[in-house]
This record gives C-alpha cells, sequence and structure tokens, in this order.
C-alpha cells in the first residue's frame, strides 16, 4: 500500500509508472479470482484498487497545482478552476449590473424624485 505524502515527492513520470504496476498487478489478482486462487491475494485486490486511487488522486491535484501556477495573472480562468455554484448563479446579473438604471428610468428620477406624503396625524 503506497502512502499519499510519499507519492507527492514523486515526479508525474514515476507516478504514471507506479499506475501502469498497480493496473497490471490487479489485472494479475483478477485473473487469479477467476482461477480460484489462495485468499490471500483476493484479499489484496481492495488494496491495489485504493493504491490506484490515491496515484490518481495526487496526480489530479498535481494538474490542478500546475494548471493554477499557469493561469496566475491572467485575466480568465480556465473552466476547471471556475467556481461551479448553479448554472442559474452563474448567469445572474451582478450588483453592479443589478444596480444599474436606464437612461430613460434615470431622467424619471431626476424628474418627479422622491415623492412625499402628508400623513393626518
Amino acid at each position: 500500500m503506497v502512502k499519499a505524502y510519499e507519492l507527492r515527492s514523486m515526479e508525474k513520470d514515476s507516478l504514471l509508472k507506479a499506475l501502469n504496476e498497480h493496473r497490471k498487478e490487479l489485472s494479475d489478482l483478477a485473473v487469479a479470482k477467476v482461477t480460484n486462487a489462495a485468499p490471500a491475494k483476493l484479499a489484496k485486490i481492495k488494496s491495489v484498487r485504493k493504491s490506484i486511487a490515491r496515484i490518481l488522486t495526487v496526480y489530479n491535484q498535481k494538474q490542478k497545482e500546475g494548471l493554477i501556477a499557469a493561469s496566475k495573472g491572467q485575466k480568465y480562468l480556465p473552466k476547471q478552476l471556475r467556481a461551479k455554484k448553479t448554472r442559474a448563479m452563474r448567469r445572474a446579473l451582478s450588483k453592479a449590473e443589478l444596480s444599474r438604471k436606464t437612461v430613460r428610468q434615470a431622467k424619471k428620477d431626476r424628474v418627479y424624485g422622491n415623492t412625499r406624503y402628508a400623513v393626518k396625524a
């Protein structure tokens, strides 16, 4: 079983190499399962699958870190780095856009202003 902190110190090429080794081992274990191998081999399948998941997780984290570093200081972020939110929230108007008025509405506000009503006490 591989540890995540060990994987983080590895380079991209060695991560991919380790991934291929674990995938090959998993396929060998799958064949062993079909041929009724020893229970010890069958128990190892779970740990190999978890190791593959760990390697892929660290690999994807490194990819994302590289993407963040590459997009530093650029005008637009790549889609993978943007906030997910919901589709409606992404398309909603910003606060500045919401507060803007049309020319016609601005003229009406200038002419009529706030109406004050006399309230009988």
